[in-house]
Parts: structure tokens; C-alpha cells; sequence
């Protein structure tokens, strides 16, 4: 089955380059409530969903891709709460490499290229006080029948589905879309012969207009991609609890951007060991720390960051306790 016949059907639910400047003037604005209030368009999961998404709680969801790189920024509102911001909603994302080949998949009609026991341009998250999920990525590609796209899958805390869709990429001759693909010096070579655009995307024949994000940067200094994801969920389970799929909750750490020291809060359900680990976008380790024995309740970790040079990291806790070991994620910004 070929994927257009697969899309129209509905049948189916080496290393990056450093961030540059303009990829960390991003600040979401957060006090601003949306002129509408409406959940976003659903739409099909494609045929590539992620197989264990619990497994792929990161920031850094890059892989061993090369491409332009691409900061994702998703906030997630409740329509049942007047689009207030929601916090410990789990976010799942993925999308395509640059060439149209998905991790996890191939070897078949649908996807010749064989990519079954990698996980790359794939990861899960889950909103902090601003609502505010964040990944480090490359620019999408495209294949034949799709226009550029990401797909979003959002649940509750307790694991239910509350909001499959995909997002869109704003098009036209001087977008990022198009300059995107002219960047064959990053690896690009498709260009925009043989583009399916949005209007003709089966899959968005409903049309974009809560689907489609904003998009600022440049191919030398990165794309950053904000999107608001509306979704439907009850108040009193989908706000404010510690989210029971990874046993803890992993916090932004403050200050952020940080100079010298910065603060990483999680919240532990039961006493557990904790270690931190700092990473750079390429994946590097720079930094491990044992945190010890932590009891269960609030906790905040001080981290000197005075040594890091400026740009954006990933911190990474792991806890271990009765119930195994779980692993959270995010960005921090170090000036």
C-alpha cells in the first residue's frame, strides 16, 4: 500500500549543528490568551506512529540525523478551562528526516529505506507550568503526497488520549519551507519539484487554520517552530497532578537563560535515586551528578553552570526506585 492510498484510506491512526544566536531569543508569551478557543484539527496518527513512546522521554530527539536545525515549541491549552495554560499533559512528536524516511519503519512498498531498530526525530515530553513543551530537531523533509508536517499526539497524565493531529508549516517562495529545500549544502537535495503543498494534502483537506505554526529563523541560524495545541480534557485530571506513566516530574529549571547557577525542580512521588546529567545538542555528555537519595515531595538541585559556554543544553534526570528507573528531559539556555 502505497502512503497516499495508506492517508486517503484513514486507515492509520550526524549529529546537529550548534543553535545559533536567533534560536535563543525565543521567549513564549504566556500572559497572552488566544483569540479563539477551539480544539485543533484531528487528524491520523499516518502510518508511522512511534511504537514506545514511553521510552523516548527526551529533549534532544535529533538522532544521529543531520539536516538545519529546528527548535519545536509546543503549548498546550484546555479548552474546558477557558484555554488556560496546561500543565503535565504528555506530549508525543515525530516526524520525518530530511529525505521523507521515518525511524522505526521501512523495508516495505511504503517506505523502502529500512529504519526498524532506530528511533531517531521521535520523543515525549510533558508541559511545564507555561504549558510549554520543547524539542531540539532538524527541519523536516518531505516525500510524495505530504506536505511538510510534524504529528502531535497529547495525552493526560494517566495516559488518555486527548488530541492526535499534525502540524503544518506555513508555504509560499521566500518561506522556510522553501528555503529550507534549496539548502542542499545541508543536505536537502529534493528542492520543491514534486512539493505536494497544503492545499492539495489530503490529509489537511479539512484545512490548516489550527493546525498551522509560526515559524522564524534562517537556514545558518536555525528555525524556531511555535505551535498552540487546544485540547479537551477535564480539570480536575488533566491539570496539576504528577504525571503516573514516568513516576516523576521533571520541572524547568530557574533561572532560564542562566548565567552562573541555575535551579532544576521535580517533584518524586515516592524516595527515590537521582542522578542529572547535562548534555549538549549533539548529544555529548558534559556533566553527570549524583543528587543521592531524594525523599518523595518537591525537590530543587543548585547546578553551576559558570563553566558552560552560552547556548542551549540538555538537562537530564534519572530516578530509580520501586518501580524501575525513569528518565525526563529539557532544554535549558545558558548566556
Amino acid at each position: 500500500m502505497e502512503r497516499k492510498e495508506f492517508l486517503k484510506s484513514g486507515l492509520g491512526f550526524l549529529g546537529m549543528a550548534l543553535i545559533g544566536p536567533s534560536l535563543l531569543s525565543f521567549k513564549p508569551d504566556d500572559d497572552q490568551k488566544p483569540a479563539t478557543c477551539a480544539i485543533n484539527n484531528q487528524e491520523t496518527a499516518g502510518p508511522f506512529p512511534t511504537i514506545t513512546p514511553s521510552s523516548l522521554v527526551m529533549a534532544n530527539i535529533v538522532g544521529d540525523r543531520t539536516g538545519v536545525p529546528l527548535i519545536i515549541n509546543i503549548t498546550v491549552r484546555n479548552v474546558n478551562d477557558s484555554c488556560n495554560l496546561m500543565q503535565n499533559a504528555i506530549v508525543d512528536i515525530w516526524h520525518c528526516d530530511k529525505d521523507g524516511n521515518y525511524s522505526e519503519y521501512g523495508g516495505t512498498a511504503m517506505q523502502s529505506t529500512n529504519y526498524t531498530s532506530v528511533h531517531f526525530l521521535r520523543g515525549r515530553q510533558t508541559s511545564d507550568a507555561n504549558g510549554l513543551v520543547s524539542y531540539a530537531s532538524i527541519f523536516p523533509g518531505w516525500y510524495t503526497s505530504r506536505a511538510t508536517h510534524i504529528h502531535v499526539h497529547i495525552y493526560t497524565s494517566t495516559g488518555i488520549s486527548l488530541l492526535i493531529t499534525q502540524i503544518a508549516f506555513p508555504e509560499g517562495s521566500s518561506s522556510a519551507v522553501a528555503t529550507v529545500n534549496a539548502a542542499t549544502s545541508y543536505g536537502y537535495t529534493k528542492g520543491m519539484a514534486g512539493y505536494t503543498y497544503n492545499a492539495s494534502d489530503n490529509v489537511f483537506s479539512d484545512g490548516t487554520s489550527s493546525e498551522m505554526s509560526t515559524i522564524t529563523g534562517s537556514v545558518s541560524g536555525g528555525y524556531v517552530l511555535n505551535f498552540d495545541a487546544y485540547v479537551s480534557a477535564s480539570v480536575a485530571t488533566g491539570i496539576g497532578t504528577v504525571s503516573a506513566v514516568s513516576q516523576f516530574q521533571l520541572r524547568q529549571n530557574y533561572p532560564n537563560p542562566a548565567t552562573s547557577t541555575t535551579t532544576i525542580p521535580f517533584v518524586l512521588r515516592e524516595p527515590s535515586q537521582a542522578t542529572v546529567t547535562i548534555t549538549d545538542l549533539q548529544g555529548r555528555k558534559i556533566r553527570t551528578l549524583d543528587a543521592g537519595t531524594r525523599s518523595s515531595g518537591d525537590q530543587a538541585l543548585d547546578l553551576d553552570v559558570s563553566d558552560l559556554h552560552p547556548g542551549r543544553y540538555v538537562y537530564s534526570v534519572e530516578i530509580t526506585n520501586s518501580n524501575g528507573t525513569h528518565r525526563q528531559s529539557k532544554i535549558m539556555l545558558r548566556n
